[in-house]
């Protein structure tokens, strides 16, 4: 057995009852000395092993840490508190169990552990946009798709419009730019769609089930229905921007333009676009950046830009 496997069986065995270090090296036909070093590694891993000299004594655990499966290394420990930190602020409806979970990982750690712990805390946080208050139903649509059962929900387009009644069978969340979407299967046009979650006013069980198609991801629904280039008809443009360095990874790292990169080379990006996305919002949003970077092609994308910056000049000329 390795030195992982005996620290393992020591943990199970002191779990059952107490033992003296002659029990436990019988048991795992290995010498009192192996014992002591198997147990010193314990104890500097987070184990809290009281050790009783005299008759009777022995080894033993704390009753609190009997109820716990697992103990953590430093860096698993840092990837648990650092990625509670991520889910704060975004809706996640399951934040007080996140913190229930944390504090027993603290409780079950030494002193020098959470200390440790508490500073890799401090070292990443995160900004997030105000979120309106979805705990509710992002909960009840996360237990429809994991429970597979058909919700009854109201739902609006926005635009002050009347919400829309419709039965949907949930297949996922996914929070994307800070807001949160529900794909699901929506009996109502009989087709999988994509809602966002703050605009729906209202849920309800219908009593009926449902079973989500094998392999399917919310996540690659969603992205496939933002990006172009989805109908295999429609022509792609090719996109090419001349700029800095710092400026093309800006590009690349936006969700459209990171997924339609085709080539990139020193101070040079060549992207495939729809021709109607290169007349309504890529424009705006290549607009910011001014001159920091050229757009040799093609000349449609020019005069689109040009045209918004007119008009935005226009709108604010005296």
């Amino acid at each position: 057995m390795s030195k992982a496997d005996h620290m393992l069986s020591i943990l199970w065995m002191l779990k059952q009852r107490r033992r003296t270090a002659g029990e436990l090296a019988d048991e795992l036909e290995i010498s009192v000395r192996s014992v002591y070093r198997y147990v010193d590694a314990l104890c500097a891993s987070g184990v809290p092993v009281m050790a009783d000299a005299g008759y009777g004594g022995g080894y033993s655990l704390p009753e609190h840490f009997k109820e716990t499966p697992l103990f953590f290394d430093a860096g698993e420990q840092q990837a648990l508190v650092q990625a509670s930190t991520f889910a704060r602020g975004t809706g996640y409806p399951y934040v007080a169990a996140l913190d229930r979970a944390i504090a027993k990982l603290k409780r079950y750690s030494n002193p020098g552990q959470v200390l440790q712990m508490e500073r890799h805390e401090q070292g990443i946080e995160m900004l997030h946009a105000p979120n309106a208050a979805l705990e509710d139903n992002l909960r009840e649509l996360e237990a429809g798709a994991a429970g597979g059962f058909t919700l009854q929900m109201e739902h609006s387009k926005g635009n002050h419009t009347a919400p829309s009644q419709r039965d949907v069978d949930p297949y996922g969340l996914v929070l994307w730019k800070g807001q949160w979407y529900l794909v699901a299967y929506c009996r109502l046009r009989g087709e999988i769609r994509s809602f966002r979650v703050d605009r729906i006013s209202g849920l309800c069980r219908t009593g009926t089930s449902f079973e989500r198609p094998a392999g399917f991801s919310a996540r690659e629904f969603l992205l496939r229905s933002l990006l172009p280039g989805q109908d295999p008809a429609a022509p792609l443009i090719p996109v090419v921007i001349e700029a800095s360095e710092g400026v093309l990874n800006e590009l690349c790292s936006h969700w459209l333009f990171g997924h339609t990169l085709a080539e990139r080379g020193p101070g040079r990006a060549r992207f495939l676009l729809e021709e109607e996305s290169l007349l309504t919002y890529v424009p705006y949003f290549l607009l910011p950046y001014g001159t920091a970077l050229q757009i040799p092609e093609p000349a449609v994308l020019k005069q689109s830009l040009s045209a918004v910056a007119l008009k935005v000049a226009q709108h604010y000329t005296l």
